[in-house]
């Protein structure tokens, strides 16, 4: 048990310090002392604001208010949590990984027809390349028959062959 507790300090101290802090602000469900409640065991910042990367609604006012950290901000910690191996201590933010691919198979590339079930548009010789193919490969696979007749009728009769 105290190997383990040694072995989590030291993963802690190893954090650069701005990540270390943000932990230790808002300290994840899964880094919380064994047995403790995480809606009785918040630090004053997580009960001013339970999600820093989230706006937030004033009770009263009912006006929003902006995130504690801006998307920048964000993104610089997602990015040192993703160096050292901690990103799934991070709450909820567009800025993780996750979300990131989530977001991009739903939408696509954002760029007409790479979505899920679309169509690009494309010139008239692209879209009708597909059929030009097929129609090609069955007067291909027809080819053989067709010598073969042509060289029954002979030369002389080619005009009075049938289209």
């Amino acid at each position: 048990m105290a190997a383990t507790v040694k072995q989590h300090v030291q993963l802690a101290l190893s954090l650069p310090p701005r990540l270390r802090t943000f932990l230790a602000r808002y300290p994840p469900a899964a880094i919380l002392p064994a047995g403790a409640d995480p809606e009785t065991h918040k630090t004053p910042y997580q009960e001013e604001s339970p999600n820093p990367f989230m706006p937030t609604k004033h009770p009263i006012t009912g006006k929003w208010h902006n995130p504690k950290y801006s998307l920048r901000r964000q993104a610089e910690l997602v990015k040192l949590a993703q160096e050292h191996g901690v990103e799934e201590l991070l709450p909820f933010t567009r800025k993780l990984n996750e979300e990131k691919l989530r977001k991009r198979v739903e939408l696509g590339l954002r760029v007409k027809g790479t979505g899920v079930g679309e169509k690009v548009k494309g010139h008239k010789h692209e879209r009708t390349l597909v059929a030009k193919m097929e129609k090609r490969r069955e007067a291909m696979l027809a080819m053989p028959d067709l010598i073969r007749e042509w060289k029954k009728v002979g030369k002389r009769n080619w005009t009075k062959f049938p289209k």
